[in-house]
């Protein structure tokens, strides 16, 4: 069964006029956030590396009537993420909400077969991304005493699965790194929240499986559904908005109910 998420997303009055940065914004689960910020009226810098779809997302806003900026760049290098800081300080302002989405390269592998190549190469997509850009934005979130900060962990994060062993590592990793960050920084104003999806349709499952092999997939979900993007860009726009003023350190499970801890 894949019945749509709400087409309309949530309205918090208190998100108008803030800046937010989301990683891996071209696509996916970053591309629905991106489009139900602007909704609520946030000005929005969408991160990736490939400038034809950032491009894509930033004009389907503006057409909305919202604001939005493309800031490309590489979240794995610490030169590039300086310079998407200050591309989206120059264009928009201060950051006051910062999605830190970027990630993938879960795809199966045997623990045997993974190799130390493909282990850095998802440690850095999934994990160091995170930390760079935290780093980045940090110190004037700390300057100014207030923001919100949400990263992108999974499933594989949070129990064993079909994922390969440095993706789940690198989730986990993000799932702490962030609690970490709360309680060092929830003095300065700021929280830190993270997020942990299942399976969410994208375009690779359009790609490759069936109607009905979807279809078995969502009898996985006790409530019976794969997810949906915008599933997941409702609960970021919650975790950045003042509605969740007292919500810090928390991962949300966002699964359908296939995970609950």
């Amino acid at each position: 069964m894949l019945s749509e998420a709400s087409d309309s997303p949530p309205h918090y009055p208190d998100l108008i006029g803030r800046v937010a940065l989301v990683t891996g914004g071209s696509r996916g689960i970053g591309a629905a956030t991106c489009h139900a910020l602007a909704a609520n009226g946030v000005s929005v810098a969408v991160n990736g590396r490939d400038l034809a779809a950032i491009d894509v997302v930033v004009a389907e806003i503006t057409a909305g009537g919202g604001t939005a900026v493309a800031a490309p760049g590489d979240v794995t290098d610490e030169a590039a993420v300086r310079d998407v800081r200050d591309t989206v300080e120059h264009a928009l302002g201060p950051v006051e909400i910062l999605a830190a989405f970027a990630g993938g390269l879960g795809a199966p592998t045997p623990t045997a077969q993974l190799g130390l190549d493909q282990w850095r190469a998802v440690i850095e997509s999934d994990l160091t991304s995170v930390y760079l850009t935290v780093a980045a934005f940090l110190p004037t979130m700390i300057e100014r005493g207030k923001g919100s900060i949400i990263t992108m962990s999974s499933t594989a994060g949070r129990q064993p699965g079909g994922a390969n062993a440095a993706y789940a590592a690198a989730k986990a990793g993000v799932v702490m790194f962030t609690k970490h960050l709360a309680n060092e920084v929830g003095r300065h104003g700021i929280r830190a929240n993270c997020l942990a999806p299942s399976a969410v349709l994208n375009e690779r499952m359009r790609r490759f499986m069936s109607a009905g092999q979807l279809d078995e997939l969502a009898t996985a979900f006790p409530l019976g559904r794969i997810g949906q993007p915008d599933d997941i860009a409702q609960a970021a726009l919650y975790l950045a908005s003042d509605a969740s003023s007292w919500v810090t350190g928390v991962t949300l499970d966002l699964t359908g109910g296939r995970v609950m801890m």
